[in-house]
């Protein structure tokens, strides 16, 4: 049983540390990749598209990807919301559907690589959808003890990542010249005190 992100979407947006954080995180894809009216992107576990939002009216297409069609529904109705026309939604994972035929130019992904258990098998996905020189940019925890997660209910997957280790993964994957940055940190309580929660930035690019 994985966590039910159908039953969180309609709330997502009200929390504003999530609205801030996918702030700092685009800005930080802006600063690093190549973010241009002629270029089109792909964002996997899109969630409500927090991220997008603030890069959408600098890229010329979004593909928003998701395997929660609740997250997805309310996504469309940010989009026909917003009235905008280069970002389009996406049904899919990609650890096990088919591709789609589009190449890219840009992938990211934010705070949910820790929840694919074979995060091995989309790496590959990221790498057969990038054009050759694309970039990848991932945002998601440092290895942690399994503290942040200990009291979520169905949550399956990875308690972060060593870096070292992701980089090892991309680098056998076909990516080149991961760099790693701080990204923010979330804080939360575990036992009765708060524990602070670093989340990384990486770039890299496809070979």
């Amino acid at each position: 049983m994985a966590v039910d992100f159908n039953a969180l979407a309609k709330d997502w947006d009200l929390d504003p540390e999530k609205v801030e954080r996918a702030k700092v995180t685009a800005e930080l894809i802006e600063k690093r990749a190549t973010v241009t009216k002629e270029t089109t992107a792909l964002e996997y576990g899109c969630g409500t598209g927090q991220v997008s939002f603030f890069l959408q009216p600098k890229l010329k297409e979004i593909t928003l990807a998701d395997d929660s069609e609740g997250m997805l529904e309310v996504l469309r109705d940010k989009i026909k919301s917003a009235g905008v026309d280069n970002m389009k939604t996406l049904m899919a994972d990609f650890s096990k559907d088919a591709l789609p035929n589009e190449k890219y130019d840009l992938i990211y992904i934010s705070m949910t690589l820790h929840h694919i258990i074979d995060a091995d098998s989309v790496l590959r996905a990221f790498h057969s959808l990038l054009k050759p020189g694309g970039s990848l940019c991932i945002a998601d925890f440092d290895k942690d003890d399994g503290s942040f997660h200990a009291n979520h209910e169905g949550f399956e997957g990875h308690h972060g990542f060593e870096r070292k280790e992701l980089s090892d993964m991309l680098s056998k994957t076909g990516f080149k010249d991961a760099k790693f940055e701080e990204c923010f940190k979330i804080m939360k309580e575990v036992d009765g005190k708060e524990r602070e929660f670093p989340v990384f930035f990486v770039h890299c690019t496809r070979a």
